[in-house]
């Protein structure tokens, strides 16, 4: 196989995977081992990048919610006012976290609108003759030089 027919299959198997993909349907899809998508996603750090895209700001929000909880029940069990004093900091930072998240778009926002779009031009390779695997893999680079860019992100 041609170094060039390599990577596109290469390129086209981490838009699957970045979409939630299973290895298996990615192997068939592309055409290659299943060994040879495990290898590409351990080598070049797809999981990782695949974890990040899948936390959304809902998730995050109410991670930080059930942080304050916890605090706020743990401070309930204190008698040391040396520690509770601490707790209203940690609190405060928490409290600001979330109004963060909830207030503006963030690099999470971009990053679910361009996994939903990403799909959208998935299930569209099917279905339409203009859509194809080339077109989303220019797609998907084109995403990822907007979130590094909008974001300041530094591979």
């Amino acid at each position: 196989m041609a170094k060039k027919e390599l990577d596109n299959k290469k390129d086209f198997a981490r838009i699957l995977y970045m979409n939630g993909e299973n290895q298996q349907d990615i192997a068939d899809k592309t055409g290659v081992s299943r060994v040879t998508i495990n290898k590409w996603i351990k080598d070049n750090g797809w999981k990782e990048r695949r974890a990040a895209k899948a936390v959304t700001r809902p998730e995050l929000i109410n991670k930080l919610l059930l942080s304050i909880d916890t605090m706020i029940a743990q401070a309930n069990n204190m008698d040391n006012p040396e520690a509770m004093a601490g707790l209203g900091d940690k609190l405060s930072k928490v409290a600001s976290a979330i109004e963060k998240l909830d207030k503006k778009a963030n690099v999470v926002d971009t990053i679910e609108v361009c996994i939903a779009f990403g799909k959208w031009v998935e299930h569209r390779i099917g279905t339409d003759k203009e859509v194809t695997p080339e077109l989303a893999k220019i797609i998907n680079k084109l995403q990822d030089t907007f979130i590094n860019e909008q974001f300041n992100i530094k591979k």
